[in-house]
């Protein structure tokens, strides 16, 4: 393989942030919660392959269209000035072309589960594809990529189950709450950026009142979970990962009470704990009983 396309792999790479798997675990945990409550904790391998690569596409694509749709802003921003995009390493259509296969790809994932799956995975490709356009007109656009980013729950429900409970829609209402906290504290890194260029963000919308805002989001996801986990007939397993989870949420409120650039980076990212303490609930529930 010559220089030229290992580097040009490298940029795709770049583009669709492989390098950086936050967004793909944020995009997982939920979906996986979903999975192994739909399942009783025995889902079969296919279901667990098919949402895993799933999860990596679709949000390797949702990056690719992002940056697209946010080209003419990106350079703009300390943080992602040297994104391919943006600074002229790849062309417009390269990215339009890997959101299109990719997104492809993921369908195809889900071609031996029901109608109703494939009805939920044509509606989040739209989400995903639309997203990045949220940011000019909506205030909230982070309770949008909730819905977004928490779309496997519906469609785990529906691939094993054929419908989608109560319990599902509470879940998918928790992610949003949960993707409104850690988006914002994401958000609050670039706010003045986004101020000077235009883009609406949570952290501008919150103003003075985001720190306090971030905590209530944990709070509703946290109460919604555990309503969750009531219509479920969850187990203490659960309710106690709920509690460890409520302890990652104060420690990132230490992380971002000063809204500095790092802490509240440091606290985005640090979600990936959130999520994992409560998914190690989820299965201990139905291992340990």
């Amino acid at each position: 393989m010559s220089s030229a396309v290992v580097s040009r792999l490298v940029l795709y790479l770049r583009l669709v942030r492989l390098h950086r798997p936050i967004g793909i675990l944020l995009l997982l945990w939920p979906t996986m919660w979903a999975l192994l409550v739909a399942s009783r904790g025995q889902p079969s391998g296919y279901a667990l392959f098919a949402f895993i690569t799933g999860t990596v596409l679709m949000r390797s694509a949702g990056c690719a269209i992002n940056d697209w749709a946010d080209r003419d802003f990106d350079h703009r921003v300390e943080r992602t000035k040297d994104r391919p995009l943006t600074s002229g390493q790849i062309h417009h259509w390269e990215a339009l072309a890997i959101f299109a296969v990719l997104a492809l790809c993921s369908l195809a994932l889900i071609i031996p589960f029901n109608l109703l799956t494939w009805k939920l995975a044509l509606f989040a490709a739209f989400l995903a594809a639309s997203y990045p356009f949220t940011k000019r007109f909506l205030a909230l656009p982070q309770a949008y990529l909730g819905v977004a980013f928490g779309f496997g729950i519906p469609m785990a429900y529906a691939a094993v189950l054929g419908e989608i409970p109560a319990s599902g829609w509470v879940m998918l209402g928790a992610n949003i709450f949960w993707a409104l906290a850690y988006d914002t504290e994401y958000a609050m890194v670039d706010r003045e950026d986004d101020l000077l260029v235009g883009i609406r963000t949570a952290a501008i919308t919150f103003g003075r009142f985001d720190v306090a805002a971030v905590m209530v989001c944990y709070t509703v996801t946290l109460l919604m979970l555990a309503w969750a986990g009531w219509l479920e007939g969850l187990g203490w397993w659960f309710f106690a990962s709920l509690g460890a989870a409520g302890l990652v949420a104060l420690a990132h409120y230490r992380m971002i009470r000063e809204r500095s650039r790092a802490g509240c980076f440091r606290a985005f990212n640090h979600n990936n704990w959130l999520g994992a303490v409560i998914f190690v609930g989820v299965l201990a529930n139905y291992v340990l009983g």
